[in-house]
């Protein structure tokens, strides 16, 4: 069976901003506050993609005061990263192969 990719999460991870957030959450945790001044991204605009990452189970939160910290879920990051080595290890046995389909 050929090996699938999860379209969803890489439709997640695609957004520009939302592949920043993430690449910023995997050096350190993280409040609103930090991430809108690394990204200059506006806090609304910040907001809404960091529940679409909540939403697809990237990130997690923690409540410290007024403030709510997020952290990266790495186990999701490594089977996604997981999918895409198992795509290549198909696609590299496929070309040692020769394995093409016959045109009719």
């Amino acid at each position: 069976m050929l090996p699938s990719v999860d379209t969803d999460l890489m439709r997640v991870l695609s957004d520009p901003l939302r592949l920043q957030i993430v690449t910023l959450l995997a050096k350190e945790t993280l409040c609103t506050t930090h991430l809108i001044e690394e990204t200059g991204a506006k806090q609304t605009n910040l907001s809404n993609h960091l529940k679409v990452l909540r939403e697809a189970g990237v990130v997690e939160t923690e409540p410290c005061g007024r403030f709510t910290y997020y952290r990266l879920k790495p186990d999701v990051i490594a089977s996604l990263a997981g999918q895409f080595t198992d795509l290549a290890e198909t696609a590299r046995a496929t070309a040692e192969n020769n394995v093409k389909r016959s045109c009719p």
